[in-house]
C-alpha cells in the first residue's frame, strides 16, 4: 500500500514526464513576444528598476507583479532557451498536481478518489494550453498559490476547532498566499467565495438553510479580510484593462449577446472535459443559435437542481458544481475579455469542482452496485492513459506558432484572428506571401476588424509598398481611429512618402490619445530631422524623455538620434553619452541594443577605447540570447578600431501586430 506522500510524488513525477515534450516547443507569436522575447522589461532578467515596473505596470492589460518577476526570474537564469520556460511551467503543474492530492485527501480522507481527481487534473488535454503556453505561467503560478491558501485554511480551521493559538499563523499564512496568488492572475477573486464552499463541504462550518444565516455572515466577517482583497485586485484590473485592447468594449458585443454566450460558453467547458476534442488557442466569438442556448440553459438548470436537491445527502455536489461554476463567473464574457467564445486555459482550476463531483459520484455508484475493485482500478487507468494520449497529441500543436495556429484554422470556423496570427507566424519566417493570403483570408471573415488592416499596412510598407500601406492603415482608423499605434505607423508612411505635414497630424493625434508614451514624439522627431527642422527635432526628443523618463528604450533611441545622426547640426555627444549611459543602467546592462547605442555615444565623443568594449559586449549579449540582425554591431566594432565613429542608423525590425 502506498503512503500518501509516495502517491504524491508519484503524480507529481509523472506529470512531470508526460510534460516534457514541451520542452522541444519553442516560443509562440501569441503573448509569449508581449510577455517575454520583446518584452525588454522582462528579458533583461531581475533588476531594482524590472521589479518595480512589475508592480506599477498594467502592461498586457493585467496587473500580475508576480508573473512578470517569475519571467524575469527565468530570464535571469536560462535567458530566451524556450525549453527552460517550458520546463518551469511544468515544475509548476506537477507541484499543483501533488498539493491538490495533499488538499483532496485531507479534505475527503479518501486516498484514490483524491488521487483519481489530481490525476485528471494533471492529464487532462484541456490543461496544456495553461502549461505549454509560456505566457501562461500566470495560470500555474496563482493554482499554486491557490492551493496553498486552501491548505492554510484548512489547517487553520483544524486548530481552530481545538482553540489552538498557532491557529492565527496559518490564517495569516492562508491571506498571504492569497495575495501571491492575486498577484499572479486576478483570476483569484473568486477564492474567498471557495473557502466560505469548504466551510459548508466538507469543514460541515454551517447549515445550508434560513437558521444558518447568523453563523453564515459570521464565517463570511471571519473572511472579509479575504475580501477586502478581492476588492483591491479588482479594481487594480480594471485600471490595468481599462483603455486596453483586450477589453472589448460594450459597444463592440452588446450585453445581451455576452448574457447569451455565457451559458454556452459553461455548457462547452463541460463538453470538453467530457469529451476533449478539436482544442484550439482560440474559439471565435460567433451567432448563438436559438436552440443551442435552450439546451445549454437547460443543461445547466438541470444540474443545478440535482445539486441542490442532494444537498444533504450529497453535499460535495453541490460544493463541487458551486466551485466550478463560481470560478468561471470572471471569465465567461459578462466582462468581454479578448475575442474568445472560451479559452481552454479558463478552465484550469474551474475543473477541479468538476471532478471533485464526477469522482465521487462514481465512487458512490461504484460501491452501490459492488463493482469489483479490480474493474473500478482497470475503468481508472484506461480513462487515465487515454488522457495522457490525448494530452500528448495537443502538446505537439504548441510546437510553435505556424503549428498552432495552422491546427486552430483547422478545427474551427471563421476564425479570422486564428487566420492573421497563422499570417503573423508565417511573416516571421518570411514566408510573405503566405502570411498575406492569410490575413486576406481573416480580411474575408471579418472586413471590419481593424487589426487586420492594420497588420497588412505594417506588411505592406515593410514590401515597400507605402501607399497600399497608407490606404490600409486610413481604413484602420476608419474603424477604430483611438488606437495610437495605427496612427504613428500612419504617421511613418506618410513621412517616408514626402507627406510630412499630414505625417506630424498622426503624431499629434497618438500623442493626444497617449499623452504618456514617448512613441510620437521620435516618430515626429525623425520627420523633423529629415526636413532639417533640427531644433524642433530635439525638442520633440525631449518632450520623448519627459514622456517616458525611465524608459531605457526611449533614452537610448534618443541616444542613439543625438550620437549618430548624419546632420551634424543635431549630434549632442555629450548629452548621447549621458542618456545612453543612464538606459544602460536601467536595462540592467542585458541588452545588446543598449550597449550598441552606448558604443556609438563614446565614438561620437571620440573614445573609442570604450566604443570598441561597449560594441564587443553588445555582440556578445546578443549571441547569448541568438539575436539575429547584429552585422551593422560587427561594421560599427570594425569602424571603432580604425578610430572612425558611426554616422548612419542602426538596424531595426518592425514585426506586425499579433491580432
Amino acid at each position: 500500500m502506498l503512503r500518501p506522500r509516495s502517491i504524491a510524488l508519484l503524480l507529481a513525477l509523472v506529470t512531470l514526464v508526460v510534460y516534457l515534450p514541451v520542452t522541444r516547443n519553442a516560443f509562440v507569436n501569441y503573448d509569449d513576444d508581449d510577455y517575454v522575447t520583446n518584452n525588454p522589461m522582462v528579458n533583461g532578467g531581475l533588476t531594482a528598476q524590472s521589479i518595480k515596473w512589475a508592480f506599477v505596470t498594467g502592461h498586457a492589460s493585467n496587473w500580475h507583479p508576480l508573473t512578470w518577476i517569475s519571467h524575469m526570474t527565468d530570464c535571469e537564469l536560462f535567458k530566451l532557451n524556450p525549453a527552460a520556460h517550458h520546463f518551469v511551467n511544468a515544475l509548476f503543474h506537477s507541484a499543483n498536481v501533488a498539493l491538490l492530492f495533499i488538499l483532496l485527501l485531507r479534505l475527503t480522507e479518501k486516498t484514490w478518489p483524491a488521487a483519481l481527481v489530481a490525476a485528471l487534473f494533471a492529464w487532462h488535454p484541456l490543461h496544456v494550453e495553461s502549461v505549454a503556453w509560456v505566457a501562461e505561467r500566470k495560470d500555474v503560478l496563482c493554482a499554486f498559490f491557490w492551493l496553498l491558501t486552501l491548505l492554510a485554511y484548512v489547517r487553520y480551521i483544524d486548530l481552530l476547532k481545538i482553540q489552538n493559538p498557532r491557529s492565527k499563523v496559518f490564517y495569516g499564512v492562508a491571506l498571504l498566499a492569497f495575495s501571491c496568488a492575486l498577484m499572479a492572475k486576478p483570476m483569484a477573486v473568486t477564492l474567498p467565495f471557495v473557502l466560505l464552499l469548504l466551510d459548508f463541504w466538507p469543514l460541515k462550518r454551517f447549515p445550508l438553510s434560513p437558521l444558518g444565516l447568523p453563523l453564515f455572515l459570521r464565517l463570511f466577517l471571519e473572511k472579509i479580510l479575504f475580501f477586502a482583497l478581492t476588492v483591491i485586485s479588482c479594481a487594480l484590473t480594471y485600471w490595468a484593462q481599462h483603455g486596453g485592447n483586450s477589453v472589448v468594449s460594450l459597444g463592440d458585443i452588446s450585453f445581451s449577446f455576452r448574457l447569451q454566450n455565457a451559458p454556452v460558453a459553461v455548457a462547452g467547458y463541460l463538453c470538453k472535459l467530457f469529451w476533449p476534442a478539436n482544442l484550439a488557442v482560440l474559439y471565435p466569438l460567433r451567432h448563438i443559435a436559438v436552440m443551442p442556448l435552450l439546451v445549454s440553459l437547460a443543461l445547466l438548470l438541470l444540474i443545478s437542481v440535482l445539486a441542490w436537491r442532494w444537498r444533504s445527502t450529497r453535499p460535495y455536489f453541490l460544493m463541487g458544481w458551486l466551485w466550478f461554476l463560481g470560478t468561471l463567473v470572471p471569465v465567461i464574457g459578462i466582462v468581454q475579455v479578448g475575442a474568445q467564445a472560451m479559452a481552454d486555459r479558463y478552465s484550469y482550476i474551474p475543473s477541479i469542482g468538476f471532478f471533485l463531483v464526477i469522482i465521487l459520484l462514481a465512487a458512490e455508484f461504484a460501491e452501490k452496485i459492488r463493482l469489483p475493485k479490480s474493474v473500478v482500478a482497470a475503468i481508472a487507468a484506461l480513462i487515465c492513459a487515454a488522457c495522457v494520449f490525448a494530452t500528448e497529441r495537443q502538446i505537439g500543436f504548441w510546437r510553435d506558432g505556424e503549428t498552432l495556429f495552422r491546427h486552430a484554422v483547422e478545427v474551427t470556423t471563421n476564425n479570422d484572428v486564428a487566420h492573421v496570427n497563422l499570417g503573423v507566424a508565417l511573416d516571421l519566417q518570411g514566408e510573405t506571401q503566405a502570411a498575406l493570403n492569410e490575413y486576406r483570408a481573416a480580411e474575408r471573415i471579418n472586413p471590419d476588424r481593424y487589426q487586420i488592416h492594420y497588420n497588412l499596412g505594417v506588411m505592406l510598407e515593410r514590401s515597400g509598398r507605402l501607399q497600399e500601406a497608407l490606404d490600409e492603415y486610413r481604413q484602420a482608423t476608419r474603424l477604430n481611429a483611438d488606437v495610437p499605434a495605427i496612427h504613428d505607423a500612419a504617421g511613418d508612411a506618410m513621412t517616408t512618402l514626402g507627406d510630412v505635414t499630414n505625417a506630424l497630424k498622426e503624431f499629434t493625434e497618438s500623442e493626444r490619445l497617449n499623452p504618456r508614451s514617448a512613441t510620437p514624439h521620435i516618430h515626429a522627431a525623425k520627420a523633423l530631422f529629415g526636413q532639417g527642422q533640427d531644433t524642433d527635432a530635439v525638442e520633440e526628443l525631449r518632450a520623448a524623455i519627459r514622456a517616458e523618463p525611465d524608459n531605457f528604450q526611449i533614452l537610448a533611441g534618443v541616444a542613439h538620434y543625438l550620437a549618430a545622426n548624419e546632420n551634424a547640426a543635431a549630434r549632442d555627444g555629450n548629452n548621447a553619452l549621458v542618456l545612453a549611459v543612464k538606459a544602460n543602467e536601467l536595462s540592467g546592462h542585458q541588452q545588446p541594443m543598449v550597449y550598441d547605442i552606448l558604443g556609438m555615444a563614446f565614438a561620437a565623443n571620440g573614445d573609442f577605447t570604450n566604443a570598441i568594449t561597449c560594441a564587443q559586449s553588445a555582440l556578445d549579449l546578443a549571441d547569448s540570447v541568438h539575436l539575429k540582425g547584429t552585422g551593422q554591431i560587427q561594421e560599427r566594432l570594425d569602424l571603432y578600431k580604425k578610430n572612425q565613429p558611426w554616422r548612419e542608423s542602426f538596424l531595426t525590425t518592425n514585426a506586425p501586430a499579433k491580432n
